[in-house]
Parts: C-alpha cells; sequence; structure tokens
C-alpha cells in the first residue's frame, strides 16, 4: 500500500507541517531538577533532523507544588525556561516543528512508587483511586491558580517560540481526574453527574492556554478513555456522552484532539470501526491525532515490563488514514529507538527497522 498520505502537508492555524507524523510526548526522567539539559535538546533536534512532523515533548509541569511525581521531569516555569528555549531553537534550526506538552500529574500516587511530593498533592476530591480518599479536595483557590499555572506556562511557549502547545488531559492525571466520575465526587460547577459537566476544568484549562498562545498558535488536548490505575474504564460509554464530553472542550478553544489508544486499530464504540481519533474527529470535526502501538507489534504498557516488540505492518493505520478517519498518526517507541524511523520509512528502508527494547528506555539515542 501507497504511504504517501503519511506525507501529505497539513496547516493547522499557523502551523504548517510538512507530514501527519508527530512524536508522541514520552517521559524521559533526564532533566535533573527539572532543567533540560543539552542532551535533551540534542535528543529532540535528533527527531527533527530525522524529519518527524510535529515534535510534542515528553510531559513538562506548570507551576504547582505537586505537579509532578518524580523529581527529573521537566518543569515548564522558572529556571528551566532558557534552556527549554534552547531545545526550541535547536530543533528549529534542524528544520523542525515542536510543542510541549504541558502536565499535571495530580493525586496519581499508583505511578511511581518512590515519588515523594513536592508539596500538597491536588485532586479534585482527595480520592487516589476510586473510593480511596487520603487527600483534601482541591479548594476554589487551589483550581484557580493551576488554571492559571497553565496559561502562564502557554504563554511561556509563545514567548520562546514553540510552534504549539499540547495539553496533557489523559491516562488519569489530574486533568482527566476531573473527567474521571469515579474520581471527581464534587458537587459544586466542578463535577457533575455527567461527562459534560464534569468537563468545565478542562475548558476552563483550554481557555487560560488559548489566552497564552493567542490566536494563531495551535492547541492540542491530550485525550484518553483509559487510565494509569484502570486501562478498561471509559469517560463517555457511547457517541452522545463523547459529543457531551468534547463540544465544551472544542468550543473552549482546542484545535487538535490527541485521542490516545493502547492500540489504535481497536474500535472505539461496538457496531463501528471507527477507533477514538475516528469518533473524536466524527464529534467535534476537529483534526485529530491517532496514537497506540503504531508501527510495533505489541503495545507500549508491555514495554515496562520488559516486553519487546518488532516492526509491524502501516496498511491499516494509512487505509484509516487515506479515508480521512483522523489526520495525525503519533508515534512513541519506535522514534524513540530510532530517531531516523520517518525517513526509513519513507524511503521504504523497511529492513533496517530495528527491534524495540526496553532498555531504549534508559537512554537519550
Amino acid at each position: 500500500m501507497s504511504i504517501d498520505s503519511l506525507f501529505r502537508p497539513l496547516q493547522v492555524r499557523s502551523l504548517r507541517l510538512p507530514n501527519r507524523i508527530v512524536m508522541a510526548p514520552m517521559t524521559r526522567s533526564f532533566s535533573p531538577g527539572g532543567i533540560p539539559t543539552a542532551e535533551v535538546a540534542a535528543y529532540y533536534r535528533r527527531r527533527a533532523q530525522g524529519e518527524v512532523g510535529l515534535i510534542v515533548t515528553e510531559g513538562t509541569v506548570v507551576e504547582r507544588p505537586a505537579a509532578r511525581n518524580d523529581a527529573n521531569v521537566p518543569v515548564f516555569h522558572g529556571d528551566a525556561l532558557p534552556q527549554w528555549k534552547r531545545v526550541a531553537d535547536e530543533v528549529h534550526a534542524a528544520g523542525g516543528r515542536i510543542a510541549p506538552q504541558l502536565w499535571h500529574v495530580g493525586s496519581s500516587r499508583g505511578i511511581g512508587a518512590d515519588w515523594r511530593p513536592f508539596g500538597r498533592v491536588d485532586s479534585p476530591s482527595g480520592l487516589v483511586m476510586p473510593g480511596k480518599r487520603v487527600l483534601e479536595p482541591m479548594t476554589e483557590e487551589d483550581i484557580a491558580d493551576t488554571i492559571a499555572a497553565f496559561g502562564r506556562s502557554a504563554r511561556a511557549a509563545r514567548e520562546l517560540g514553540f510552534d504549539a502547545v499540547e495539553i496533557h488531559g489523559a491516562h488519569g492525571y489530574l486533568i482527566d481526574q476531573f473527567f474521571w466520575g469515579a474520581l471527581n465526587v464534587r458537587t459544586d460547577r466542578w463535577g457533575g453527574a455527567t461527562i459534560g459537566e464534569r468537563a468545565a476544568f478542562g475548558a476552563e484549562v483550554v481557555r487560560a492556554v488559548r489566552a497564552g498562545v493567542g490566536e494563531d498558535i495551535p492547541v492540542i488536548l491530550r485525550l484518553s478513555q483509559w487510565k494509569a490505575q484502570d486501562f478498561a474504564v471509559k469517560n463517555a460509554a457511547d457517541p452522545r456522552e463523547l459529543e457531551a464530553w468534547l463540544t465544551p472542550l472544542s468550543e473552549a478553544g482546542v484545535d487538535v484532539f490527541h485521542c490516545s489508544q493502547r492500540r489504535f486499530w481497536e474500535p472505539e464504540f461496538p457496531d463501528s470501526e471507527l477507533n477514538f481519533a475516528g469518533w473524536a474527529k466524527k464529534v467535534t470535526g476537529k483534526p485529530t491525532i491517532t496514537v497506540g502501538s503504531v508501527g510495533l507489534d505489541g503495545e507500549f504498557i508491555a514495554a515496562f515490563g520488559g516486553a519487546s516488540s518488532r516492526p509491524a505492518s502501516l496498511d491499516g493505520l494509512v487505509r484509516r488514514l487515506e479515508a480521512e478517519e483522523f489526520d495525525l498518526v503519533a508515534v512513541g517507541r519506535a522514534l524513540l529507538a530510532d530517531p531516523q524511523w520517518v525517513r526509513k520509512i519513507r524511503d521504504g528502508r523497511h529492513d533496517e527497522l530495528g527491534v524495540f527494547e526496553r532498555s531504549a528506555l534508559a537512554t537519550l539515542s
């Protein structure tokens, strides 16, 4: 099957992409004290040299005391900003385009058993798992300050010359905790019985980010149904609920929905082959990014347990892209292991594609 559809340009606001391939955000933990190093800048530059259409950085945390769960995860405020400018400048010098992913982990205590919070932990309702309350719910002041922190980081991204901004609203972290009815049991304007009501916090974060970047820079929102705490849970049980969830986010200023699945080829709802990204595009009319084990035969959660993955056919992916089910394709582990993956795919050098091994997670290749 022809892969030409992967190499068509795409324009979103001021961002013009030369192809449809996005580097998925992947936590690397190589930024001591939250400050990205020269090695981090070189890591992203190599992907730009490899002709990735858009690089989305690893999650970078906003200015809240417990926004991260790892001291080596980078921040996107304060002393880290000059180093992020270096990252953006190096990517641009190599002809690339880059977006920081803005992140707040919330009360995801189950992720990283060694985590010692750097301050009071933010949580919608004080729950770390369904039915397990060990924290105090966020106050109105906490919520307002968190929303403002996302806005400040977005404004910084614009000032530093980044090409887009992605908000991390997936995988059971803070924004997703507000979406998730099992962790958000608030009865004020930040909660509610329906997913549309629980989208309020995420929508306000989007508005703050949109105000921070202005009207020309695209805002991407990464979402998932699955959580790190529970792979089977869904925020939206059917297309009607999906539309109720995504519509306020779209209206708040999202340009692109980045729809995380563990396996991109799996249908999101019964009686339709559309995946999560396909349904998000259908109900919002906005461009979407699909992601989840692209180009590999094993899913990424298994990689953390030591499983390796071999290159897999892209035919099904290309068929869906040609049908305009989604607009962009995010690639994670394959690009982590091989900065030249895009060029090799474009040039038909499939015999040069290597096996992904867990050891790749321990280096900045």
